[in-house]
């Protein structure tokens, strides 16, 4: 027993030197083979002239972006005004993916809440709740949201059923209908990582704050949401990015009078009357508002360590 060699820390922590370049080099290409070269390609799209059958036609053009902010007339050669339709269409989006992450976080935290404190199996039965409609396909799950709040749909009939209404509930192609499809398809991106967070929460601190009569709602204000708050902000991401390029609950609940900016990108991109340069700028300015979000966080990842 005395002959056994021993292993440190540090000893461990050297298994893998030299090893790094190895090791992360399929990530890299996995990365820059299906993320790097796309942008890129989207990115220089965007400055190309559009070919009238589809397509584009290799001679440098701002003309995307120049239609994008700015409407010259049906013959382009009026004195240029603001595009507010296509603005319009981006600012919709951005209030759309905001009141889903705040309806995502309104129900999101209590119930994360509620599974990372629970005990035993009851906590590994609530989790896998959460995650089975991700067992099924997204467009699956939209089309069935569509099937149930139409007008004649099982919805409307339970409610008239029991007196409810007088008349069918009109929710689909509505903004109510985009924005329920949202919440329904982000919620668990809100849920986990609150729960990650909750489940590494100190609860003595909670019982501390309770014997200097804190107040619940102090308790909760002072010492709960602060401490989660890497989990609440990691989750109010993943539920406002994918939410503000989202383009099946708009077109499958909202209809043509409710687009959003994933809608507006997905239709260049379409047939051969799409205009891929357009398409290409507008993924660009939805790329830019993204990284802003991202580059907040980042920074306020970064005050919060220091």
């Amino acid at each position: 027993m005395a002959n056994l060699p021993k292993t440190t820390s540090k000893g461990s922590a050297k298994t893998y030197d030299g090893l790094g370049i190895p090791l992360i080099l399929p990530a890299w290409i996995i990365i820059g083979f299906f993320l790097v070269i796309p942008v890129a390609m989207m990115l220089v799209y965007s400055f190309l002239t559009k070919e009238f059958r589809g397509g584009v036609i290799w001679e440098f053009s701002i003309g995307a972006y120049d239609q994008f902010f700015f409407y010259r007339g049906l013959f382009g050669d009026s004195p240029p005004t603001i595009e507010w339709t296509y603005i319009g269409i981006f600012w919709r989006s951005i209030w759309q993916a905001g009141l889903a992450t705040f309806f995502c976080l309104l129900i999101g935290f209590p119930t994360a809440w509620f599974i990372a404190t629970r005990t035993g199996p009851n906590k590994t039965i609530w989790l896998f709740l959460i995650t089975i409609p991700y067992w099924v396909n997204l467009l699956i799950r939209t089309i069935s949201m569509k099937f149930l709040i139409r007008d004649n749909g099982p919805l409307n009939e339970f409610f008239l059923s029991l007196g409810l209404i007088s008349e069918p509930l009109h929710i689909i192609n509505t903004n109510f209908a985009v924005q329920l499809g949202l919440f329904y398809s982000y919620l668990p991106f809100m849920v986990l990582p609150i729960y990650a967070a909750v489940e590494r929460y100190n609860f003595a601190l909670s019982e501390a704050a309770a014997d200097l009569y804190a107040s619940q709602t102090v308790t909760l204000t002072q010492v709960i949401l602060p401490t989660v708050k890497p989990g609440i902000i990691a989750g109010c991401i993943l539920v406002f990015v994918p939410s503000l390029g989202a383009f099946l609950a708009p077109d499958l609940l909202g209809g043509a009078k409710n687009f959003m900016i994933g809608s507006l990108i997905e239709e260049q991109f379409k047939g051969a009357a799409g205009n891929w340069p357009f398409g290409a700028a507008a993924s660009m300015i939805l790329l830019s508002l993204v990284l802003i979000v991202l580059t907040f966080y980042a920074r306020s990842q970064t005050k919060d360590q220091i």
